[in-house]
């Protein structure tokens, strides 16, 4: 599918009443499995591998590897095993060893359908996020690797973090925006402090708003924070207004493996051990 095609796709469903659900995978079996449940889009980044290597998210944006080398390299494992669904790239697009176009058209070649700006300089706040502004390593450089993507005709779905990179990446023809409001709860390695989910409905659409005041056309999904599980999805959508779906990366891999993983194991564990099978250690 090209851009055109799984926009049309997208809305098609919107249409007929289903949200968007994009999936993070950081194997292969993972992006199966969301392949086989029924997602739209199947997203990967550093991160991914990090998450399923028992790391937190965040560890993407630490220097632990080389993101955009690491999403070339997760290609390998996981677009042979996806046969239908789009797969868009996660982008590191303040990467400053890279000639950006040259590195999506390497994507695209590899076959890659989209692309999506993480590692992101939106995580960082403070005195660290005006050091990277400053510095050449600004949000800016995300939104300038995403209007390359259009210029190529690969989809683009960014994540943004407050109303004025809503706009930005809306101006810049974002196909989907993907408001995020933080690092995803629960779970053995999720964060343990960020907003309430009112707060992020909240905060949602404001983005939404913002985007729209742009571009009404432009698609809008929700990412992260408290907006861990099925039903706080279905309480967002609930309490928006031109929120159409939901980017799932920690809830739709790490959350269910962990539960997954444990209950089977505690399962194997009370098996009894049978008389005659017991060892006698007197």
């Amino acid at each position: 599918m090209n851009r055109k095609e799984i926009l049309n796709r997208l809305k098609q469903q919107l249409a007929e009443g289903k949200p968007i659900i994009g999936a993070g995978a950081g194997t292969g079996i993972s992006a199966k499995c969301a392949e086989e449940g029924g997602a739209d889009l199947i997203i990967i980044y550093n991160s991914g591998r990090f998450r399923m290597a028992g790391r937190g998210s965040i560890s993407g944006l630490m220097p632990y590897g080389d993101a955009n080398q690491i999403v070339v390299e997760m290609a390998r494992e996981v677009l042979p095993v996806v046969k239908q669904v789009p797969v868009i790239a996660g982008v590191c697009g303040t990467d400053p060893f890279r000639i950006m176009p040259q590195f999506l058209e390497e994507l695209k070649k590899i076959g890659f359908k989209g692309v999506q700006n993480f590692p992101t300089v939106g995580l960082f706040e403070g005195r660290i996020r005006t050091n990277m502004e400053e510095t050449g390593m600004g949000f800016d450089k995300e939104v300038e690797m995403i209007r390359y993507a259009n210029e190529l005709d690969l989809f683009t779905t960014p994540y943004v973090f407050n109303e004025n990179e809503a706009r930005a990446m809306a101006d810049a023809g974002a196909d989907m925006i993907v408001a995020h409001v933080g690092t995803t709860l629960k779970g053995f390695i999720g964060a343990k402090s960020t907003m309430s989910l009112d707060e992020a409905v909240e905060s949602v659409q404001k983005m939404c708003d913002a985007a729209k005041e742009v571009n009404p056309d432009v698609l809008v999904i929700c990412h992260g924070g408290p907006i861990a599980e099925p039903e706080d999805v279905e309480y967002v959508l609930k309490h928006t207004n031109g929120i159409v779906g939901f980017y799932g990366a920690s809830s739709m891999e790490r959350l269910p493996v962990e539960i997954a993983i444990t209950e089977n194991t505690k399962r194997f564990k009370s098996l009894p051990l049978f008389a005659e099978n017991q060892v006698n250690i007197n």
